[in-house]
Order: structure tokens, then sequence, then C-alpha cells
């Protein structure tokens, strides 16, 4: 039950459970798009991204000198369930509306 409570833990904070519906809605994204999605600046969304990944929530590639993140697998039934709300249920979300607006407008700066 530690590892199921440390996911919800991990997924309590605003920043990162907007960030993981965006990722279970749109899939790999890069930082940048991110950020801007969240209106938020970019070290601030590494930051969230790091203590997700650090728990196993994402997984990230680089490209040149951007970072892309996407969701892991899910490893159990709680996390695919999990991801399903995500797209299902939070998707509509009228805060998440914004955030993806924001993402389809977003671009990566050089």
């Amino acid at each position: 039950m530690r590892d199921e409570a440390d996911l919800f833990r991990t997924l309590a904070d605003p920043i990162r459970l907007r960030l993981a519906v965006l990722l279970a809605t749109q899939g790999e994204t890069c930082v940048c798009m991110l950020a801007q999605s969240l209106d938020e600046p970019d070290f601030k969304i590494s930051r969230h991204l790091g203590i997700m990944r650090a728990a196993g929530i994402v997984e990230a590639r680089r490209e040149g000198t951007w970072m892309h993140y996407r969701l892991t697998e899910p490893r159990n039934m709680l996390e695919e369930c999990l991801q399903q709300c995500f797209r299902d249920c939070l998707a509509g979300h009228i805060t998440i509306k914004a955030d993806l607006k924001r993402l389809n407008r977003a671009t990566c700066r050089t």
C-alpha cells in the first residue's frame, strides 16, 4: 500500500496533476510547451517533472537541447485506471481545457 500512497502523494500537487492529465491526453510533449500551457517558468515545470520521474510516473527523452516527457506504461491496474481517468474524467475540467488551449498555441523556443 506504500507505493500507492506515494503515487497519490506525488499527484496531490495541482501542477503535477495538470501535467499528468496533459501528458495523458496529448502524449509526449516538450518541457517548453508544457511550461507555456501551464503559464509557468520552464525551471518550475522541470522540477515538477523531475519529481514525477523519480516516482516512476513519467519518462524523459532528450532531443538536442529539449527534453520530452510522457507518461510511463502503467505498471499495474491502478496506474492504468488513473491514466484512463485523466483522459476521460479530468480532460474536461475547466483548468485543463485552458491548459490544452494554451498547449495548442505553444511553440518551442530556440
